[in-house]
């Protein structure tokens, strides 16, 4: 094996550049338009939709943080600001006291029914309108298969 560095060739470098810039510049679009509307993040949206998706709008921290993609003390945090806005609350399962649970509010699904439409719009604005039917099932194809690199038990690839 070489000590040499092997370089990424010209289309690679395209390719990644072109992703670098939508993982920096889709987040904070979508970070901004959900801080002016709702003075939220995209992550405090996303792991409220999760919970809004759910049975009884509600799940184990450890579920939540595997459909977030996020750490237990990310989520964590994040349920504990949410909860100061009564949109989340957490309590111990009744069936194993070592399992926490989350529970969107109906204040909290007030908020999500709220903020969805807008999001949306904005989401479909930002990343889909560009875009034809092609460029969308491409989209889908090479995130999958990134996603697998990255987690090959990511819930994501069951769907």
């Amino acid at each position: 094996m070489s000590d040499e560095p092997v370089w990424l060739s010209d289309s690679e470098r395209q390719a990644w550049l072109g992703l670098n810039a939508v993982l920096t510049l889709l987040p904070a679009a979508l970070d901004s338009d959900l801080q002016a509307l709702d003075g939220i993040t995209l992550f405090d949206y996303h792991m409220l939709a999760m919970l809004s998706e759910s049975p009884g709008q509600q799940l184990s921290m450890t579920h939540l943080a595997s459909l977030t993609s996020a750490s237990l003390s990310r989520l964590s945090h994040v349920v504990k600001k949410l909860e100061t806005r009564g949109w989340v609350a957490r309590a111990q399962s009744p069936d194993d006291a070592r399992v926490k649970i989350a529970t969107l509010t109906e204040a909290g699904m007030n908020a999500v029914v709220r903020m969805a439409p807008h999001h949306v719009a904005s989401v479909r604005g930002l990343l889909f309108d560009p875009l034809d039917d092609k460029d969308v099932s491409d989209l889908a194809r090479i995130t999958r298969k990134i996603t697998a690199g990255l987690d090959e038990s990511h819930w994501i690839l069951d769907s």
